[in-house]
């Protein structure tokens, strides 16, 4: 299923979605959680990536050991080396991005009004600041996951 796209080996094409949703949804989640105005306006975005970025995360996972496993299972030396490297962020990366996703999505629970509590948040302050603490971390986590996984993947590729 993740090994191949129209021919051509899946997981550099997948790979663009978790680069671009992931940091998306750092960005979406810490700003949801810093900037408690603008919630009202934002927090479909943070839904949606909330859902979608480990989703896309999990794919590139599985595309690159299907990838490996075709391509580079062999791989010895220098590039081994690069490629050991490159998979050791795959497991930490869909950990970050599925605890910030589930941190994300529950801040925005908590935060949206009920329906008998106009303007206020569902369970009170200290969860929503609890949350928002837990998301942001979370957050910088996944920002740092992603950020190591593209790097070291770009450097397997170009050699770099």
């Amino acid at each position: 299923m993740f090994d191949e796209i129209l021919g051509l080996p899946a997981h550099p094409l997948i790979i663009h979605f978790a680069v671009v949703l992931t940091p998306l949804l750092v960005a979406t989640a810490a700003a949801y959680a810093l900037l408690p105005r603008w919630r009202p306006s934002m927090w479909w975005a943070v839904v949606l990536l909330a859902l979608a970025a480990p989703v896309t995360v999990f794919a590139a996972k599985e595309s690159g050991e299907s990838l490996k496993q075709a391509r580079f299972a062999t791989a010895e030396g220098e590039l081994g080396a690069r490629v050991a490297t490159h998979e050791s962020f795959a497991t930490p990366l869909l950990l970050s991005a599925l605890g910030l996703g589930v941190s994300a999505l529950l801040l925005v629970y908590a935060t949206r009004p009920a329906r008998d509590s106009v303007g206020r948040d569902r369970f009170g302050r200290t969860v929503s600041v609890t949350l928002s603490a837990v998301t942001l971390v979370l957050a910088v986590v996944a920002g740092y996951y992603v950020f190591r996984a593209g790097d070291s993947g770009a450097r397997a590729v170009w050699g770099m």
